[in-house]
């Protein structure tokens, strides 16, 4: 799931076996940049409780806002 750049980046969750009180299916959640996390086919989402963990990547999709949901996201976090 790599970034194309420095930009917010989103993902979608797909699926949650596993994690089910940390992560809700159909949500979207913010990644943050962690190279060495994703070599090892892990993403690493800020969640719930506001607190920035590793995942299994398979569990998400990545999403592309356009810059007015962008804004949106940024104004409710």
């Amino acid at each position: 799931m790599a970034r194309q750049n420095n930009r917010r980046h989103y993902v979608l969750c797909v699926a949650n076996r596993g994690f089910q009180t940390s992560l809700v299916v159909r949500r979207v959640y913010r990644a943050l940049p962690d190279p060495a996390a994703e070599t090892r086919g892990l993403v690493r989402v800020v969640d719930e409780t506001g607190e920035h963990y590793l995942y299994p990547e398979q569990l998400f999709v990545a999403v592309e806002s356009p810059p007015a949901a962008s804004r949106a996201f940024r104004a409710a976090s």
